[in-house]
Protein backbone atom coordinates (compact mmCIF):
# COMPACT_ATOMS: atom_id res chain seq x y z
CA UNK A 1 0.00 0.00 0.00
CA UNK A 2 1.34 3.43 -0.88
CA UNK A 3 0.65 6.78 0.76
CA UNK A 4 -0.82 7.98 -2.53
CA UNK A 5 -3.36 5.15 -2.66
CA UNK A 6 -4.24 5.60 1.02
CA UNK A 7 -4.89 9.31 0.50
CA UNK A 8 -7.03 8.52 -2.55
CA UNK A 9 -9.10 6.16 -0.39
CA UNK A 10 -9.39 8.89 2.27
CA UNK A 11 -10.51 11.43 -0.35
CA UNK A 12 -13.22 9.15 -1.76
CA UNK A 13 -14.49 8.21 1.70
CA UNK A 14 -14.60 11.88 2.70
CA UNK A 15 -16.59 12.81 -0.43
CA UNK A 16 -19.08 10.06 0.43
CA UNK A 17 -19.08 11.26 4.05
CA UNK A 18 -19.84 14.81 2.86
CA UNK A 19 -22.78 13.62 0.76
CA UNK A 20 -24.16 11.49 3.57
CA UNK A 21 -23.72 14.19 6.18
CA UNK A 22 -25.34 16.88 4.06
CA UNK A 23 -28.29 14.75 3.00
CA UNK A 24 -28.68 13.30 6.48
CA UNK A 25 -28.76 16.50 8.48
CA UNK A 26 -30.92 18.37 5.94
CA UNK A 27 -33.49 15.57 5.76
CA UNK A 28 -33.46 14.48 9.42
CA UNK A 29 -36.76 14.61 11.24
CA UNK A 30 -36.98 13.44 14.85
CA UNK A 31 -38.89 10.17 15.30
CA UNK A 32 -40.61 11.13 18.57
CA UNK A 33 -43.20 13.75 19.50
CA UNK A 34 -40.78 15.32 21.99
CA UNK A 35 -38.07 15.47 19.34
CA UNK A 36 -40.47 17.04 16.85
CA UNK A 37 -41.42 19.67 19.44
CA UNK A 38 -37.77 20.59 20.00
CA UNK A 39 -37.16 20.63 16.24
CA UNK A 40 -40.15 22.96 15.70
CA UNK A 41 -39.06 25.20 18.56
CA UNK A 42 -35.63 25.57 16.94
CA UNK A 43 -37.36 27.24 13.99
CA UNK A 44 -39.78 29.29 16.05
CA UNK A 45 -37.57 30.63 18.85
CA UNK A 46 -35.80 33.79 17.72
CA UNK A 47 -32.97 35.66 19.39
CA UNK A 48 -31.10 38.86 18.63
CA UNK A 49 -27.35 38.94 18.22
CA UNK A 50 -25.38 41.96 17.02
CA UNK A 51 -28.54 43.58 15.73
CA UNK A 52 -29.71 40.58 13.70
CA UNK A 53 -32.59 38.21 14.40
CA UNK A 54 -31.77 34.49 14.25
CA UNK A 55 -33.25 31.07 14.98
CA UNK A 56 -31.57 27.99 16.34
CA UNK A 57 -32.70 26.17 13.21
CA UNK A 58 -30.75 28.66 11.13
CA UNK A 59 -27.65 28.08 13.24
CA UNK A 60 -28.17 24.30 12.95
CA UNK A 61 -28.41 24.55 9.17
CA UNK A 62 -25.51 26.97 8.87
CA UNK A 63 -23.19 24.93 11.05
CA UNK A 64 -24.23 21.71 9.32
CA UNK A 65 -23.38 23.16 5.91
CA UNK A 66 -20.09 24.52 7.26
CA UNK A 67 -19.20 21.01 8.46
CA UNK A 68 -20.02 19.66 4.99
CA UNK A 69 -17.75 22.29 3.43
CA UNK A 70 -14.90 21.39 5.79
CA UNK A 71 -15.26 17.67 5.13
CA UNK A 72 -15.23 18.35 1.40
CA UNK A 73 -12.10 20.50 1.78
CA UNK A 74 -10.51 17.64 3.74
CA UNK A 75 -11.23 15.38 0.78
CA UNK A 76 -9.47 17.85 -1.52
CA UNK A 77 -6.53 18.06 0.89
CA UNK A 78 -6.26 14.27 1.07
CA UNK A 79 -6.27 14.04 -2.72
CA UNK A 80 -3.58 16.73 -2.90
CA UNK A 81 -1.47 15.00 -0.24
CA UNK A 82 -1.71 11.84 -2.32
CA UNK A 83 -0.61 13.71 -5.44
CA UNK A 84 2.59 14.98 -3.85
CA UNK A 85 3.31 12.06 -1.52
CA UNK A 86 5.41 10.20 -4.09
CA UNK A 87 7.39 13.18 -5.35
CA UNK A 88 7.90 15.33 -2.23
CA UNK A 89 7.24 13.23 0.88
CA UNK A 90 9.68 15.22 3.00
CA UNK A 91 7.71 18.44 2.46
CA UNK A 92 4.38 17.08 3.67
CA UNK A 93 5.21 14.82 6.63
CA UNK A 94 4.24 17.42 9.23
CA UNK A 95 1.02 18.26 7.40
CA UNK A 96 0.29 14.54 6.99
CA UNK A 97 0.58 13.97 10.76
CA UNK A 98 -1.52 17.07 11.52
CA UNK A 99 -4.18 15.80 9.10
CA UNK A 100 -4.07 12.35 10.73
CA UNK A 101 -4.40 13.91 14.20
CA UNK A 102 -7.45 15.88 13.02
CA UNK A 103 -9.05 12.68 11.73
CA UNK A 104 -8.42 10.96 15.08
CA UNK A 105 -10.06 13.89 16.89
CA UNK A 106 -13.06 13.58 14.54
CA UNK A 107 -13.22 9.84 15.26
CA UNK A 108 -13.25 10.45 19.02
CA UNK A 109 -15.96 13.11 18.66
CA UNK A 110 -17.97 10.77 16.46
CA UNK A 111 -17.61 8.02 19.05
CA UNK A 112 -18.79 10.36 21.82
CA UNK A 113 -21.67 12.10 20.04
CA UNK A 114 -22.84 10.23 16.95
CA UNK A 115 -23.88 6.81 15.68
CA UNK A 116 -22.31 3.87 13.87
CA UNK A 117 -22.15 5.14 10.27
CA UNK A 118 -20.12 8.34 10.91
CA UNK A 119 -17.94 6.42 13.36
CA UNK A 120 -17.13 3.86 10.64
CA UNK A 121 -16.37 6.55 8.06
CA UNK A 122 -14.14 8.34 10.58
CA UNK A 123 -12.40 5.09 11.51
CA UNK A 124 -11.52 4.29 7.89
CA UNK A 125 -10.30 7.85 7.32
CA UNK A 126 -8.27 7.83 10.55
CA UNK A 127 -6.63 4.48 9.89
CA UNK A 128 -5.71 5.37 6.30
CA UNK A 129 -4.46 8.83 7.30
CA UNK A 130 -2.24 7.52 10.10
CA UNK A 131 -0.95 4.75 7.84
CA UNK A 132 -0.14 7.22 5.05
CA UNK A 133 1.61 9.63 7.46
CA UNK A 134 3.61 6.73 8.89
CA UNK A 135 4.66 5.66 5.38
CA UNK A 136 5.75 9.21 4.58
CA UNK A 137 7.73 9.46 7.81
CA UNK A 138 9.36 6.10 7.12
CA UNK A 139 10.32 7.29 3.62
CA UNK A 140 12.08 10.31 5.18
CA UNK A 141 14.06 8.26 7.71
Amino acid sequence: MTAKLLYRVVAVVLVLFTAGHTFGFLSFRPPSADGLAVFAAMGNVRFTLDGGSYTYAGFYTGFGLMVSAYILFSAFLAWHLGAISSTQPQTIVTLAWAFAALQIVCLVLGWLYFFLVPILFSAVVSICSVWAAWLLGKANA
